[in-house]
């Protein structure tokens, strides 16, 4: 999942700058700046990529693993059920439900968010019936005008274009008008494209283009929102014949591409770029979390949906990899023996020197999964040991926490290397770390002031501070989870998740639905009166396939997105 800023939820004011009952027809909008050519999708034969999927065949499971494993299967089912029945009572064709008062929130563009990313989930589930509904549902949505000033561009491609196509996927195509939405969709997102520089603009006022007014992209736009729209936009393409979608998200990636090596941390891109003059390198802080971690992510997996036919993004993803060996993965200095790795952040100040901050996030916990996808695809079985650490790392953080759910933002005390064994737990250099991140006041020693903080706020041993305790539902964590069940095979993966989705389930519950978490340090149940979308078109999914039978969506068959739909793949 994905790159989600932590945000208010804003006063949505519905727009009517046209006659309320006229659809927008956007393809017919002239485009101030048109490209010159338009590249054209692959047309070479997709190449033979390698087994992603573990070989289930070959593991025979006993009957009472399998008795276990229905019986979660079915928890799971009924958590989503009940929470798609708090959506269709309280919010239906609203963007999401408020689990705590039943009210909903319209967040993004007011076209039933909920309702379309949770498509292809009713049907992975089976819920054909409720399937058929929502798609009814979608027939009514105008595509053409959202409710909100302004859209972002990323967030409406993820969780809408990708929960369309989908859904249209999963279906065998049997539902055309999930792709004439998404086409319409689509041919709206594409004018956000007319800059001079075809550059998107990515918090879009979409009815002064409309009215005619001349757009530039922004000087500070978000790296994930704007290198994560190859997927979609891709597929969209595959599916219509038209490569003007594809063309338009490729022309980002070739500035991506070549600015790789030149940034102030080469190999990685800054969390923000300059978009209207195409500078990707200027800005000094780096990370594969919030504002950059899904532009991470769909390098391989673009690699894969283009069949093998665009090496530039095995060389992008392996690049950017080695490069975070190398400046942001960390071992926690921790009292027991736990095989471990976190990915922080760094800023890099003045010419060279790189500052590293031991930042873990649940928004990083998608990089397990990744790893593990790009060493089963890539040849790369070395960096296997790195999937299960890095999935391991939030699986862990989700143990320490008294809910039994990972924070949204913590720091710890790394360890001097990121290999080997000369990482012993020291005491006092941990309550160093601890004063040292919270600048204590007083004529004590470090050590002494860091231990009064550690006591006095119960923290655990290697954890140096929680910075946001918030649980938002979010799907990062499981996501990986399942893909290392997926790739190795090892049920231990399975009973891990199955201790993660207790954990939630209870603390999560409301009388009407499941609300995000205030405070995961704290067993006081205090909730939050949010649900965002994901949490059924993602968070619930991956718990389900976790426990379904290997063959239901396929890592051989079909590539996910960030917000976990699921693309097939071209088969060689």
């Amino acid at each position: 999942m994905s790159s989600r800023l932590i945000r208010p939820l804003p006063d949505v004011t519905v727009l009517n700058p046209f006659n309320a009952d006229a659809k927008i027809q956007w393809s017919k909008i002239e485009h101030r700046y048109p490209p010159e050519s338009i590249r054209p999708l692959p047309t070479e034969q997709p190449r033979a990529i390698p087994r992603v999927q573990h070989d289930f065949s070959k593991s025979e499971e006993s009957d009472k693993h399998k008795a276990e494993r229905l019986e979660r299967l079915a928890a799971v089912k009924d958590v989503f059920i009940r929470s798609w029945e708090t959506y269709r009572e309280h919010a239906w064709l609203k963007d999401e439900v408020q689990p705590i008062s039943g009210g909903s929130n319209n967040n993004f563009g007011g076209w039933a968010a909920t309702l379309v990313d949770t498509l292809d989930t009713l049907w992975i589930m089976g819920l054909e019936k409720e399937f058929d509904v929502a798609v009814k549902a979608v027939r009514k949505i105008d595509f053409s005008r959202p409710q909100m000033e302004t859209l972002n561009l990323f967030e409406t491609v993820i969780r809408y274009l990708g929960g369309l196509l989908s859904a249209y996927d999963l279906s065998g195509g049997k539902y055309s008008v999930l792709l004439d939405k998404a086409l319409e969709l689509g041919e709206m997102m594409y004018s956000a494209f007319d800059t001079p520089n075809r550059m998107p603009v990515t918090r879009w006022n979409w009815a002064d283009f409309a009215m005619n007014k001349q757009q530039e992209a922004a000087r500070d736009a978000i790296s994930s929102e704007l290198g994560s729209l190859t997927l979609e936009m891709t597929r969209l393409s595959q599916l219509t014949g038209n490569p003007k979608f594809h063309d338009a998200a490729e022309r980002i990636m070739d500035e991506f591409e070549a600015q790789q090596n030149n940034t102030k941390a080469p190999g990685l891109w800054p969390i923000m770029v300059n978009a209207r003059k195409k500078y990707f390198t200027d800005d000094r802080s780096f990370t594969l979390g919030g504002m950059a971690d899904s532009l991470y992510e769909y390098l391989p997996k673009q690699y894969i949906l283009l069949g093998g036919a665009a090496e530039r993004y095995r060389y992008m993803y392996q690049t950017s990899l080695e490069a975070a060996k190398k400046y942001l993965f960390f071992r926690p200095m921790l009292p027991e023996p736990v095989d471990i790795v976190i990915s922080g952040t760094i800023r890099v100040v003045g010419v060279a020197d790189v500052k590293f901050e031991p930042l873990g996030q649940h928004l990083t916990c998608f990089i397990g999964g990744m790893v593990a996808l790009g060493a089963q695809v890539f040849g790369r079985p070395e960096d296997l040991s790195y999937a299960r650490q890095l999935t391991d790392g939030c699986v862990w953080a989700y143990g320490e926490m008294a809910t039994g759910i990972m924070p949204e933002l913590f720091h710890l005390v790394p360890c001097a290397n990121l290999t080997g064994s000369s990482c012993e737990w020291d005491e006092d250099a941990w309550y160093a770390g601890v004063d040292q991140r919270h600048k204590i006041d007083g004529g004590e020693t470090p050590v002494a002031r860091g231990k009064s903080f550690a006591e006095g706020n119960r923290l655990k041993p290697g954890w140096t501070n929680i910075r946001d305790s918030r649980f938002l539902l979010r799907p990062e964590a499981i996501e990986s989870v399942f893909v290392l069940y997926r790739v190795t095979g090892d049920t231990t993966w399975q009973d891990k998740a199955w201790k993660m989705f207790q954990a939630i389930e209870q603390a999560a519950r409301t009388e009407i639905g499941y609300a995000s978490l205030a405070d995961v340090s704290k067993s006081d149940g205090k909730q939050l009166d949010t649900c965002e979308s994901f949490w059924t078109a993602e968070t619930l999914k991956y718990f389900y396939l976790v426990f379904s039978e290997s063959d239901l969506v396929s890592l051989d068959e079909f590539v996910f997105n960030t917000e976990a739909h699921p693309l097939k793949r071209p088969t060689p």
